[in-house]
Parts: C-alpha cells; sequence; structure tokens
C-alpha cells in the first residue's frame, strides 16, 4: 500500500476546493448559524489530551447548547458515566470541535473553538430540568463555525433509511464480552433500564 504522507502529495491529489467551502467558514455565528444551533438537540463533543483524542455524543430535550452570544456556546454537563474524558481533556488542553445534526436534516453544522469548565450555579440554573441542574457547564469560545457537506448524511440515508437497530447487541453484552463475563450483561441491562426513567442523569 502507498501512503499519503506530506501536505504536498495530499493537496495535489485532492486540489483546490470550491470558493462556497472557504468561505462558509465565519469566527462567529451568523443568524443562520444561531439559528441552527437553536434547533440542534444532538452534538459530538470531540476533545483531545495527553492520552489521545475523545469523542463525546451530547443531548437534551432542548437546544443541545446555549447561544450566550455570537462568539460563545455553553454546553451543560448532565450526570453520565462519572469517566469525565472530555472534561479531563477540557482542562488540559482548551481545543474543542463539536458536531451539530437535527434529525431529517442532511446538514450539519460544526464548531471548532477554545473551552473552559465551570461549576457556576447561575449558569447551571439556567439548564434546570425538574429541579436537577447540570454537574458541570463548558464554556465554549467560538474560532471557527460553518456547515458541513450534505454528502454523507445523504449518501448514509440516516434520517430516511428507518430502524436499523434490529439485532444489535445491547450495552449489556457489550460489557459482558469486555469484561469476560465479569459484568452480568443481563442484569445491567435490566438495570439500565430503569436507571433510564429516574430523571435528569
Amino acid at each position: 500500500m502507498n501512503w499519503i504522507t506530506t501536505l504536498d502529495d495530499l493537496h495535489s491529489h485532492y486540489g483546490t476546493p470550491a470558493k462556497p467551502a472557504v468561505a462558509k467558514v465565519t469566527p462567529y455565528l451568523t443568524p443562520s448559524y444561531r439559528t441552527f444551533l437553536t434547533r440542534s438537540r444532538f452534538c459530538v463533543l470531540t476533545t483531545v489530551g495527553p492520552e489521545g483524542t475523545d469523542g463525546s455524543p451530547r443531548g437534551d430535550a432542548g437546544p443541545v447548547v446555549a447561544v450566550l452570544d455570537d462568539r460563545t456556546l455553553a454546553l451543560p454537563d448532565w450526570n453520565g458515566n462519572e469517566r469525565i474524558d472530555s472534561l479531563r481533556n477540557i482542562v488540559r488542553d482548551e481545543r474543542v470541535s463539536l458536531m451539530f445534526l437535527i434529525a431529517g436534516s442532511t446538514n450539519a453544522l460544526r464548531v471548532n473553538g477554545r473551552a473552559r469548565l465551570t461549576a457556576d450555579a447561575a449558569l447551571r440554573e439556567t439548564f434546570a430540568r425538574e429541579g436537577v441542574s447540570p454537574r458541570t457547564v463548558i464554556v465554549i469560545a467560538v474560532d471557527e463555525a460553518y456547515p458541513q457537506c450534505a454528502k454523507a448524511l445523504q449518501r448514509s440515508a440516516l434520517w430516511t433509511a428507518g430502524d436499523q437497530s434490529a439485532g444489535l447487541p445491547s450495552v449489556g453484552q457489550m460489557l459482558q464480552e469486555a469484561t469476560q463475563g465479569g459484568i452480568n450483561g443481563a442484569d445491567y441491562d435490566s438495570e439500565r433500564a430503569t436507571r433510564a426513567h429516574l430523571g435528569w442523569w
């Protein structure tokens, strides 16, 4: 196999990007970008740290982020599995990327920027659901924002191919295999279903 190992080789192989692909990038949130964000309930947060990279799915019952102004986003960190991989990375390396999706839309919005973590009570309370506030809030300074080409979502038919989850292994099954039986998959799945109905977590 021949590897592409230099930028010159890479650029000569792909050529020059079309003008819209470059012009769409802004160092702030345009009105259209803000509208997209206020409709998005799901994003993937990507961080980097000494151990490597981390991609974390984030979701909410309403907008997944709050737009504080044209250059600042706030992302609540709800209770999870306590691994805090993304948060550890942010404390040590502020660089983050986010990709926002909206069910039914073949567009995605990407944001690159710098993040800081806060446990500020007043800010946390602005996200309160059913009397529960997030543990912390990730505040993101926007460096770049731009829409992603629709081709990937169109090719995958992500929103139009119907439910494709039949026959997938459960998380319990995955854990039982990963731990070579150290965790009982059936018990985990049963307990997980109960925990998922305990409100905001």
